[in-house]
C-alpha cells in the first residue's frame, strides 16, 4: 500500500532528521516528492509504502513528533 502525505514542520524541527528516525522506528518506505524549506517552515509532499498497520503507525510517530500530517488522495497527488 502507497500513501501520500503533505508534511508541514514547524520551526524547532526544519533541521532534525525527523524523517530518517520515522523510518528507523516504523518500517515503511518512503520517498519524498517534493520540498521546501524556509527559516520558518518546512512542507515535504512524503509519500510512505508498507502495510496498512505501518504507515498508520508512521503517521502517529511524525504527529507526536510535531509533525502537521495531512493525507493528500490519489486524484490531488498525481495531478
Amino acid at each position: 500500500m502507497k500513501q501520500a502525505l503533505d508534511l508541514i514542520f514547524p520551526r524547532n524541527l526544519i533541521k532534525d532528521p525527523v524523517i530518517c528516525r520515522m523510518a528507523r522506528a516504523c518500517p515503511v518506505v518512503f520517498n519524498i516528492r517534493r520540498a521546501k524549506v524556509t527559516e520558518d517552515v518546512g512542507e515535504i509532499v512524503l509519500e510512505l509504502e508498507g502495510s496498512e498497520s505501518e504507515i498508520e503507525n508512521a503517521i502517529g510517530w511524525l504527529r507526536k513528533s510535531g509533525v502537521k500530517v495531512n493525507p493528500i488522495t490519489h486524484d490531488t497527488f498525481e495531478s
